[in-house]
């Protein structure tokens, strides 16, 4: 089984994670092709935040929802910044920056809830989406690790929120790690390095570049979800990098900006 595999379904292309699927919870990375965009024309930008037209973004994220399944008014989604926080949604935060900016969940770089049919959703353009799923319990969880999160250990954070709100057990825990900035592309210096320790494996020294690294985002954050106990056999990593494959995922760095944002939606529906 591959460990990550592209569909199209109403002419629109996304990736999803078997692991999950076959978990019960539906999934899904979205690429950049088949939309609409005042940013980038032609593109499926889903993020409401990088000054695209609204009624574009959401046109959007209806065809996305549409594609696997899920409620575009149910989408809940973060003002990511880049930390380490970790929001528990409830009933109330239910469907916050569906249609939107204005009641995002402020502040925020990752979300947990144990509700069925409300689907998760956050945005990405390098960074990396770190997917959880409670194969017991239904409860799941969504990050985005961009270096700073990641070697603040988010993804363990995650887990942690998991288990302290809804009783998670971490051996329970289906994960993804989905596609983002690979190490053939990522270049970091030592500011980034000396925030990481205990995981300066994941930084490759840059030949004739002293204090410049590659930094391997995957192998990093899959083994923060080891340390955090996740059995290895229930982590699945795409292994797809968006610099590499900017015609067919948003990056940042590839498009020197001017991009919009892929979204990455977990959700798990009632039966």
């Amino acid at each position: 089984m591959k460990d990550f595999i592209i569909t199209q379904k109403d002419g629109l292309w996304f990736g999803s994670f078997p692991l999950l699927t076959e978990a019960g919870f539906t999934n899904a990375c979205s690429c950049r092709l088949h939309g609409e965009s005042a940013v980038v024309a032609g593109t499926l930008n889903l993020a409401l935040h990088v000054g695209d037209d609204p009624a574009l973004v959401l046109r959007n994220r209806q065809r996305f929802a549409a594609a696997f399944g899920v409620d575009a008014q149910r989408f809940t989604t973060c003002q990511q910044v880049h930390g380490s926080k970790v929001a528990v949604v409830d009933a109330d935060l239910a469907g916050s920056g569906a249609l939107a900016l204005a009641d995002t969940v402020a502040g925020t770089d990752a979300l947990v809830t144990a509700l069925a049919d409300v689907p998760l959703l956050l945005f990405y353009a390098d960074c990396t989406p770190v997917l959880l799923a409670d194969k017991v319990n239904g409860a799941i969880g969504l990050a985005h690790a961009g270096w700073r999160g990641t070697v603040a250990n988010i993804a363990a954070k995650t887990v942690e929120a998991m288990v302290a709100n809804f009783g998670s057990r971490p051996q329970d825990i289906v994960a993804a790690i989905g596609p983002a900035i690979g190490q053939c592309c990522y270049e970091v210096d030592d500011f980034v390095r000396d925030r990481a320790a205990g995981y300066e494996q994941f930084f490759a020294p840059m030949a004739g570049k002293a204090g410049h690294y590659l930094l391997d985002l995957w192998g990093y954050n899959k083994q923060v979800l080891l340390d955090a106990g996740v059995l290895p056999e229930h982590i699945a990593v795409a292994e797809v990098c968006t610099n590499c494959n900017h015609e067919l995922f948003c990056s940042y760095r590839a498009e020197t900006g001017r991009t919009g944002r892929m979204g990455v939606c977990l959700c798990r529906k009632s039966k």
